[in-house]
Parts: structure tokens; sequence; C-alpha cells
């Protein structure tokens, strides 16, 4: 038997919280300019989220502007605050554990979501996944420090636009879906249902009541991590 493949949703599946929306309630705690205006907006667009009725495309203009307003040096600083003061006192053991289960089984694990990966990617590490599928940021030029655009680049990781992103990136490790004896996705949300449908091994993780209510039609397994504290 070969290695399987899990993937995780991130936001209310490893985390109790919304990454995207936690940061932009973090920039607004420190008293920026605009901040706090900006996340009532978050708000608003999470709710859409929920309900399943989100424009990705009007979502992403509004979310990641503000990104372009300030120099990487200074958002990596506040990054660095928001990951000690609000990320890791959310990370669960029962979500460590999960991961853990995977990694000693020797399964490819990524993590694919609809937030950013500036939000993202030291949420990833910090969890102790290698790869990470997220929204992905233009930048003013090539070098790393480049000054985000405020704009999204390539398909957004969002509804189907998920399994586009994973088959991509399952190719471009010279695989496929169909390669692995099982495959796993693990998420909370109604807008994952494209790629749960697409595993071997659908999870329904923390689910929203949409979701739940699809998995127990489906007979798909229902797994309340946060239960375990």
């Amino acid at each position: 038997m070969g290695r399987n493949l899990a993937l995780f949703d991130l936001d209310h599946t490893l985390l109790p919280l919304d990454s995207d929306q936690a940061w932009a309630h973090f920039l607004a705690g420190l008293g920026i300019d605009g901040a706090r205006q900006h996340a009532a907006e978050i708000d608003g667009y999470y709710r859409q989220y929920s309900a399943g009725t989100l424009d990705m495309n009007d979502y992403l203009r509004y979310t990641l502007a503000p990104l372009a307003r300030y120099s990487r040096e200074q958002l990596d600083a506040w990054h660095a605050q928001f990951m000690e003061q609000v990320i890791v006192p959310a990370i669960r053991p029962a979500a460590l554990a999960l991961l853990r289960r995977h990694r000693d089984a020797d399964d490819l694990c990524c993590i694919v979501t609809a937030t950013n990966v500036f939000v993202t990617a030291p949420i990833v590490k910090a969890l102790g996944v290698e790869h990470l599928l997220g929204i992905e940021l233009g930048t003013e030029g090539d070098d790393p420090a480049a000054r985000y655009t405020g704009h999204a680049t390539g398909v957004p990781s969002f509804r189907e636009g998920k399994i586009v992103r994973t088959d991509a990136w399952l190719a471009s490790l010279g695989t496929t879906f169909g390669d692995f004896p099982k495959s796993y996705f693990y998420s909370d949300s109604i807008n994952d249902v494209p790629l749960l449908e697409r595993v071997t091994d659908p999870v329904a993780t923390n689910p929203d009541d949409r979701l739940r209510a699809v998995a127990t039609q489906r007979g798909w397994p229902v797994l309340d991590l946060f239960d375990a504290g």
C-alpha cells in the first residue's frame, strides 16, 4: 500500500477561528487608520461566506487592498505579533494530533484554504504542515520583500477552485488523486462540498449546519474536533 493523501481546510477546521477575519480584527485592535471599518466589512463578507453566497472576486478586491499600503517588513512585524497573541493560543491539541496522525502514517499532507498565503503561511508552518494552497498574492517585482499589489493572482482556492489548485499541485509532483489508495479532505464549510466529493474519504470537521446536513444525508463521517479541547 502506498501513502495516502490528506487535505485540510484551515479556518474553523484546524483552527477554531477564521484567520483572515481574526487578522482584520487584530489590525483594528492596533488602532491602524481605517482598520476598524475594514474589520466590520470583513465580518459582513464572512457572513456571506457562511451562507454560501460570497462573491470571491469582490471579497478579494476588498480584503487584499490593505496589504498594498504597508511594507513587507511592517506587515511581517505585525504578523509576528498576530501569531503570538492570536493564533498560537488558538491552536488546539486535537488539531495537532490529527495532523500528527497523518504525518506519522507518511501521508502527503496539504492545507487548502481560501485565505491568502500572507496570512496563512506562518500558521501552516506553526502547524507543522509542509504544503499550502491558498490565495496567491501579486507583488511589485520578483524581490522576496517586494510590496504586495493588493491583488490576487491565479485561480482562487475557493469552491471548485480548490480542485483546480489541488490537481495542479499534484501534477507538479508527478501524481494525481488516483495514484493514492485513499484521499482525505477535512473541512467545516458547505463551500468545500466540491473537494469533499472529489476525495475517497471526506470528513465533515466541525461542520456548519448546512454541511452537517449534507454529511448526514451522504453518510460522511463527522468529526467535532474541538470537543476534545
